[in-house]
């Protein structure tokens, strides 16, 4: 299973961005579809997860802003961010999990404040 995000760029605080995540399997393939982050100096963490069931899960610090969402037909898990915090600045990394655990390549999001 390959993996391309996009969508990344530099936003001010407040505004939105929506990243895209291209996957080269059949996403009913997957059990599992997420997005995580890595900040500078600190470990990659769990934004968000949506399950083959479509059941979403949402790190605290993002419940109410951000929205994970598939398309099937398309094969791809986006991420919707909106009220962005400097905070949420990071290398955004999309996910796939099968038998297996796939990464893909992370996308820059940078919020200024």
């Amino acid at each position: 299973v390959q993996l391309q995000a996009s969508g990344g760029g530099l936003v001010q605080a407040g505004g939105s961005l929506r990243l895209s995540c291209a996957v080269s399997a059949s996403i009913f393939s997957i059990n599992a579809l997420g997005w995580y982050r890595q900040a500078p100096g600190k470990q990659r963490e769990m934004v968000a997860i949506i399950d083959y069931g479509g059941h979403r899960d949402y790190a605290d610090f993002v419940k109410g802003r951000f929205t994970i969402s598939r398309d099937n037909a398309k094969n791809t898990v986006d991420l919707q961010m909106d009220s962005l915090k400097a905070e949420d600045t990071a290398v955004y990394y999309c996910n796939a999990i099968t038998s297996r655990t796939y990464w893909g390549k992370g996308t820059q999001v940078t919020v200024s404040s």
